[in-house]
């Protein structure tokens, strides 16, 4: 039986469920009827910005951080499997970072509080850390349904924050700005970067890994589906855990429990993005240029490439697309943004110009007309981008929010359940600070306003 947690920082007494989760004894009047309808709120010119937090996709995990979803406050409703459309997640908290794993959220705050990271949804590989049940302090709940605190072993904890969070298919990572990186949850392949144990039980896991052994201080974190990339102050790439792709770079295919500074075409190179989501990793040099390696089953490397994968860095030497600025790699398909704010897609799946392109082994420019440029707005620009598994999405130079791609359990937030052949603009989601992907069933993101 699995265990369920509800913890909805003592705003409601807590009563132990029937069915071996935690349910709440009253729950906050239900908003769903209100947010049917566009609200406008006026406000001065000297009001400090406010970070609020959107959630949409697949919700029986818990990793939305709904409760009511799963768990209806009223026995006249049923539980809510998707939630189509954005829904705010109501947070004491100024949330500055997002990441999402396979049915798992962590939220983090750059707050110099005790607690700085809260996690919600699957935590059947401690990804979300020891999550105490109310009647036994040595059992951990499996299914978190609110924002939890994720305890870390901080030395300095008044003194240190929480520059980012990442999660991959069932391990986590956190990055902070004075102690460097933490790891908690599943290491089978050793993407935890610590020694692998076999046959370790992850379940109800005390495990937290501060890890070591980088040249600098680590500035940026990303995980594949098994794997961990890291990038420090010096521009170098450090990578650990399942390389049966060549996902790590590492120039074999075995696994790697300990981050090791990868080679091949980015050796002497200064990288100021590294990004990976399933097993195809890229990387972003300062100087502009596009380096890949691992997974090319979908033609995300065939540039340089008839194999199925690489296991060491290639540069990918792309005409016409200008000086890259960001890149995101997803399971199949990957995309690069360019100095003038263009977005270049290539690989295997919907693309992003129409039904008839479902695969492409040169970058293909999505016309910024599909996001929004016009003769009323003839200087649009793209400044994010981002990959899930199997869809896309990207924010303008105003703030708008555009998704594409497969619709796995609603996971574009437009409203409806079809698959999204082109840029749709998600309705409400203005003047955006953060977005994220949540694996192929769900978003995640940060609204500034």
């Amino acid at each position: 039986m699995s265990l369920v947690y509800v913890r909805l920082f003592a705003r409601h007494r807590l009563a132990l469920g029937v069915r071996g989760y935690a349910t709440p004894t009253s729950a906050p009047r239900s908003r769903e009827q209100k947010e049917d309808f566009p609200v406008f709120q006026y406000v001065g010119k000297q009001r400090k910005p406010n970070h609020k937090v959107f959630v949409w996709g697949f919700s029986y995990t818990g990793a939305l951080g709904i409760p009511s979803f799963v768990v209806p406050d009223s026995g006249r409703k049923k539980p809510r499997k998707y939630q189509l459309t954005p829904y705010r997640l109501e947070t004491e908290q100024q949330i500055s970072s997002a990441a999402c794993g396979y049915g798992f959220t962590l939220l983090s705050s750059s707050t110099k509080d005790l607690t700085k990271v809260w996690g919600m949804g699957l935590n059947s590989d401690s990804q979300l850390g020891f999550q105490r049940t109310q009647h036994d302090r040595q059992k951990s709940y499996d299914y978190v349904l609110e924002p939890s605190p994720v305890l870390l072993p901080l030395s300095r904890p008044q003194e240190t924050r929480v520059v980012q969070v990442a999660c991959g298919r069932a391990h986590s990572l956190v990055l902070t700005d004075l102690e460097g990186v933490f790891s908690l949850g599943n290491n089978a392949y050793g993407q935890c970067g610590r020694k692998i144990v076999e046959d370790e039980i992850y379940s109800a896991s005390h495990k937290i890994h501060k890890m070591e052994g980088f040249d600098s201080s680590v500035i940026q974190v990303a995980c594949g589906q098994d794997h961990s990339l890291f990038l420090t102050e010096k521009g170098q790439v450090y990578a650990c855990g399942w390389g049966a792709d060549g996902q790590t770079g590492l120039g074999h295919h075995n696994m790697c429990d300990r981050p090791v500074a990868v080679g091949g075409d980015l050796a002497g190179v200064k990288v100021q993005q590294v990004t990976t989501y399933g097993d195809c990793s890229l990387a972003v040099s300062q100087d502009g240029q596009l380096y890949g390696w691992g997974n090319s089953e979908y033609l995300q490397l065939s540039s340089v490439t008839e194999a199925t994968q690489i296991n060491c860095p290639r540069l990918l030497p792309f005409d016409g697309v200008g000086k890259v600025t960001q890149a995101a790699s997803g399971g199949t398909q990957v995309a690069i943004l360019n100095e003038r704010g263009e977005v270049f897609v290539w690989g295997y799946g919907i693309l992003g110009k129409g039904p008839n392109l479902s695969e492409s082994q040169t970058p293909e420019l999505v016309p910024l007309t599909l996001f929004g440029r016009s003769e009323f707005n003839p200087g649009l620009t793209v400044s994010r981008i981002r990959c899930g598994l199997n869809h896309f999405a990207a924010v303008t130079d105003r703030g708008e929010l555009f998704v594409w791609g497969k619709n796995v359990r609603g996971c574009l937030g437009i409203g409806k359940k079809e698959d999204q052949y082109f840029p749709w603009r998600v309705r409400h989601m203005l003047h955006l600070l953060y977005f994220y992907i949540l694996n192929v069933m769900k978003m995640c993101l940060i609204q500034l306003t």
